[in-house]
């Protein structure tokens, strides 16, 4: 097991790196305030419109990065400081929701692979844990068989937590992707707004990077000890 800690450490450091990383990103480009004037809101509508989607709510969320769209609802939700605030962070990320709006409107191949996955990962991870350590645990203390099976299932659980994980980056990275495509097209914003925006949504990336390599590293450690003891 100790295997299993060096790994979970060196996926938090690097995860917390990243993830104080763009919060500080973040927070530098939310001085850099847009010259257009308008509101994380105001250029979701406009982006939502322009791309002749009327049919999604641009709707205010608590918290902080807890921006999303739900496809479910047809909603883009803001969290409080993008909704109201005019600065490049902003608009990345409002721009970005937006952009994963469109792929659900144009029926984004990669997303509707994702939205069919959830209900699938939500129970998979509920229980992957649970399975591989139980698992690990009957192999030491009763039976090497029934331990090996168990580890096996949970170890099937947990690839499928790791396949979403890799799923999730075309799709986050095409709705950037989108996002700093029409911000630059429809002239939103000046040429150093548009390096804030970009800076902003490449760090937010690494985010969803780091968890796809975590997973895949910890799914390739309980692999090696089926095998091992296969």
């Amino acid at each position: 097991m100790m295997g299993y800690y060096i790994i979970a450490g060196l996926i938090f450091i690097v995860s917390l790196y990243v993830s104080n990383k763009l919060k500080s990103k973040f927070k530098h480009y939310s001085k850099v305030h847009l010259q257009n004037g308008m509101s994380g809101r105001e250029i979701a509508e406009k982006m939502l419109r322009d791309n002749g989607i009327n049919d999604v709510k641009v709707i205010s969320t608590p918290g902080q990065l807890t921006d999303h769209y739900n496809p479910s609802k047809k909603t883009v939700n803001l969290s409080e400081a993008v909704y109201t605030q005019r600065n490049a962070a902003a608009a990345a990320v409002a721009a970005h929701e937006c952009g994963h709006a469109i792929q659900h409107a144009k029926a984004y191949s990669w997303l509707q692979m994702r939205s069919k996955l959830v209900p699938v990962v939500q129970v998979a991870s509920q229980f992957s844990q649970w399975a591989i350590f139980g698992g690990l645990i009957l192999m030491t203390m009763v039976s090497v068989g029934v331990g090996q099976t168990v580890l096996l299932v949970g170890i099937i659980l947990y690839a499928m937590g790791t396949l979403f994980s890799f799923i999730t980056l075309p799709v986050e990275y095409d709705a950037s992707k989108r996002a700093l495509v029409w911000l630059e097209t429809e002239n939103m914003l000046n040429t150093q707004e548009h390096k804030a925006a970009e800076d902003s949504l490449k760090w937010a990336a690494r985010t969803y990077v780091v968890a796809a390599v975590g997973s895949l590293a910890t799914l390739l450690y309980f692999v090696s000890i089926y095998l091992g003891r296969d």
